[in-house]
């Protein structure tokens, strides 16, 4: 059993021998659990209303995303991976509680709106599924999610994420079923006709918006710090983690194909990815539309756990009482405390009746404040020698997370001045 990570130890001074070929596979869970956690509802949402509006224009955007997502992934595996403890927690005992308290901030108001609008998500999908109000849901999949998170066991809730990656298959299945015109993907993915029209550049801000969230990657190092692996497996870790990321941009891609093939080319008009889990069914039939409600579903599964214990992770760690998944009730009760707040306050944000576009943009709006101040604090501890030892990452690493780091400010601008500032 994995130390929880507020008691993680330091890393020892000499390497073991790397891991056999065969190791790989059977090692594959923190960075495949923390990327395909990027494909959380909102996400889903954002491509389905992008496949929508744009059809098949931003896929190349899509797999652009690619490299930056994979390198910012890697530098929080070896961080996590280095240092023995989460980000949050090594921030504080680095650079003292102030800058910690920064981070927390950053991190946890973006949280636990999209916690909200992702356990929206979830219990619409199930409305959808056994065609009932989502709202007979939401309490019932806090609950359920909750008792998994207190009574499961660190490597059985890991085992668990793992089979629920299985389910993001129906987004592929759901994409064929729609018989998009191949020829017209292919061509849009590999050689796309840029528009700066108002809605293909929204919709290029929305994507990189919504997929360079904070939370995959502070979660990807907790993952690290609690599966302690030996530092001679930093490639495994930063292999596990460009997979994880590789499989969630391949499933961003299918998804707005399936809308795009569908939605677009009748432009429907959705803002929700439930509202395009309906959608789909009179265009591309029953069997589509709820494929791609199982598919938000499992999104759900997969994202509302990730969320609500990097929340209660980063919390703990800023105040240092002991915390981690492989705890148990008694001796991290403040963990599950945290938890468990955080998943209340997603359950009353959702009986407020606040629709899930709402919640988007508010979400949209504190994680681009809030991303790139987290992604600098990752930078910095990965480039520190105090913290890293002999293993900072390199200046091709660190080249991509800074410029990664500056475009999201970037977008966070425009679309805080096209939002409030274009009127003055």
């Amino acid at each position: 059993m994995a130390t929880p990570e507020g008691q993680n130890q330091a890393a020892p001074n000499e390497a073991p021998p790397g891991p056999k070929w065969r190791d790989y596979l059977a090692a594959l869970g923190p960075g495949l659990i923390s990327g395909a956690s990027d494909n959380d509802p909102t996400t889903v949402a954002t491509m389905a209303v992008l496949g929508a509006s744009t059809r098949f224009g931003l896929s190349w955007l899509t797999i652009l995303v690619y490299p930056m997502l994979a390198s910012i992934q890697m530098i929080s595996a070896k961080v996590g991976l280095v240092a023995r403890h989460g980000l949050q927690r090594t921030v504080t005992k680095r650079y003292g509680r102030h800058w910690g308290a920064l981070l927390l901030v950053s991190v946890i108001a973006v949280n636990l709106v999209t916690i909200g609008a992702d356990l929206e998500g979830g219990a619409a999908a199930l409305g959808l599924l056994f065609h009932l109000n989502f709202k007979w849901f939401v309490l019932p999949y806090a609950v359920g999610l909750l008792a998994v998170l207190i009574f499961g066991s660190y490597a059985a809730i890991q085992r668990v994420l793992q089979y629920v990656l299985f389910v993001f298959v129906a987004y592929i299945i759901s994409a064929f079923a729609a018989r998009p015109d191949w020829g017209a993907v292919l061509a849009d993915t590999i050689h796309p006709s840029i528009s700066f029209n108002s809605t293909y550049i929204q919709g290029a801000l929305a994507l990189l918006g919504t997929t360079m969230t904070s939370y995959a990657y502070v979660w990807e190092t907790i993952e690290e710090a609690e599966a302690r692996p030996p530092i001679g497996e930093l490639g495994l870790a930063r292999a596990d983690a460009g997979f994880g990321m590789l499989f969630a941009v391949s499933i961003f891609w299918f998804e707005l194909i399936a809308t795009g093939a569908t939605l677009g080319l009748h432009h429907t008009r959705v803002q929700t990815a439930q509202q395009a889990a309906q959608a789909l069914v009179p265009v591309a039939g029953a069997v589509a539309g709820d494929l791609f409600a199982i598919g938000l579903l499992a999104s759900s599964i997969l994202a509302v756990p990730v969320l609500a214990a990097t929340t209660a992770y980063m919390v703990c760690s800023e105040f240092g009482w002991y915390s981690g998944l492989s705890a148990g009730l008694r001796s991290a009760w403040r963990f599950y405390v945290a938890l468990a707040a955080a998943l209340a306050v997603a359950v009353g944000v959702s009986y407020l009746g606040i629709s899930a576009i709402q919640l988007l943009f508010v979400s949209g709006i504190v994680g681009g404040i809030g991303t790139p101040i987290s992604l600098a604090f990752l930078l910095i501890v990965a480039r520190d020698h105090r913290v890293m030892s002999d293993h900072p990452i390199g200046k091709a690493l660190t080249a991509v997370g800074w410029f990664t780091a500056l475009l999201i400010a970037a977008i966070s601008v425009y679309f805080l001045w096209e939002q409030f500032g274009a009127g003055l």
